[in-house]
């Protein structure tokens, strides 16, 4: 820079310099208008975009893949071309001299002019820096999997309790029962015999805080002969997993909860009216999954009979077809009203089914077994009213069908 340059930037300096800009008010004034402004962009983020729902941080969870937020993705990406010893590189070194370079930036480039003509060099070297980090997110964004949720999600209390009672009809009705009875077990491995206590009363409810159930649930009792269900015990089962039958088990069986309406509703099997043919989906689903699905899974002591979905319960098993439409003389119907026969012995086998529940199954089959509620409608009588069954969470409608009086597939708590 020459003199005349400097004397030409010193008059601006001087004459900006008379003028000013008071720190108090114009300063302060400016900084609040921004800080107003970035104040009411975060609330409205937080009111109508809000956080993304996911599942508490699980450390024993494997399955997670670890990755940075959005702005560090490049430096993630980046790693990938430093494996093994040279990680220090890409993690240390690049960084550390990125920033250096940053703080001696205003004494390595001392060129006066501003115009980018004038600036190319900078501009470029720039240009190819923003143009990199561009590239490697959007790289990393491209090769990295999506992860999988394997944790449950449930933002509401309904929801929690809902999920809970998935939960624990796939893992505790095998020993516990469907309601939280107990009795004896039948069928499990290694424990064959054992008479398990209730866990549904007052005893177990009023005197175990919810973090004492949670820790059994997660560490199990194996001195009892209960397995751990906690990943961070060798188990299947999340953090948010666990609370959610915890959640379940609190608002099912404890007198002093209030379950919530949406739960009691979610929960109930529509009745039928009188010549009405049940469906799979609408009313045999259900209670499958509370009743059989615990035993009838794959892993299972079940004679290679599984009850997952309606293939299989019509066509899987040893002694397949365990379900013939339109005949009552079939295993599984002989089986749930406490037959003992070649395909096996009363199921469930701690305790009978409700007669409704087992009267619910005959007109399915008396029906002809019908799979949808489309194909109940079509082999009921003409002429029957439709009205919407009872809304599942979130308001959708499942199916239409009459509705009488429900038959409710969960306990339900009063208050005191």
């Amino acid at each position: 820079m020459n003199e005349e340059q400097k004397q030409k930037y010193y008059e601006k300096y001087q004459q900006a310099k008379q003028k000013g800009t008071k720190f108090f008010p114009d300063v302060i004034y400016k900084d609040t208008l921004m800080m107003l402004a970035i104040f009411v962009a975060l609330v409205m983020l937080a009111t109508f975009v809000g956080v993304a729902n996911e599942p508490k941080a699980d450390p024993s969870d494997s399955a997670y893949i670890p990755r940075p937020e959005w702005y560090f993705l490049f430096l993630f990406e980046m790693l990938k071309y430093f494996p093994g010893r040279l990680e220090w590189i890409g993690t240390f070194v690049i960084p550390s001299l990125a920033v250096a370079a940053l703080f001696l930036l205003p004494f390595i480039d001392r060129n006066p002019y501003r115009h980018f003509s004038k600036r190319r060099f900078a501009l470029s070297f720039m240009s190819l820096i923003v143009i990199g980090m561009v590239a490697l997110t959007l790289m990393a964004v491209a090769s990295t999997p999506p992860q999988e949720e394997t944790a449950t999600l449930a933002a509401t209390l309904p929801e929690q309790i809902l999920a809970g009672q998935d939960l624990y009809s796939i893992h505790c009705v095998e020993c516990h029962g469907a309601d939280g009875e107990g009795g004896e077990i039948k069928g499990v491995e290694g424990l064959e015999g054992y008479i398990l206590k209730p866990i549904n009363t007052q005893d177990e409810m009023y005197t175990r805080t919810d973090e004492t159930f949670f820790e059994i649930i997660s560490f199990g009792q194996p001195n009892l002969g209960m397995p751990p269900f906690g990943k961070a015990y060798g188990g299947e089962l999340g953090v948010s997993d666990i609370e959610a039958i915890v959640t379940f088990m609190r608002y099912t069986w404890d007198d002093r909860a209030e379950i919530p309406e949406e739960v009691t509703r979610a929960s109930a099997i529509p009745a039928l009216g009188p010549d009405e043919v049940p469906s799979y989906e609408v009313h045999i689903a259900p209670i499958v999954k509370r009743y059989c699905l615990s035993c009838h899974r794959p892993g299972k002591k079940n004679n290679n009979y599984l009850m997952r979905d309606y293939q299989e319960i019509m066509e899987s098993g040893d002694h397949a077809p365990n379900v013939i439409a339109g005949d009552l003389n079939n295993n599984l119907y002989r089986m749930i009203n406490r037959e003992e026969i070649e395909a096996g012995g009363p199921m469930p086998p701690t305790r009978a089914l409700p007669p409704e529940i087992i009267d619910l199954f005959r007109r399915w089959i008396e029906g002809g077994a019908p799979n949808t509620a489309a194909e109940a409608a079509a082999a009921s009588p003409p002429g029957a009213p439709a009205v919407p069954t009872l809304p599942a969470p979130g308001g959708v409608i499942t199916s239409t069908i009459t509705v009488s009086p429900t038959l409710p597939i969960t306990g339900t708590a009063t208050t005191p």
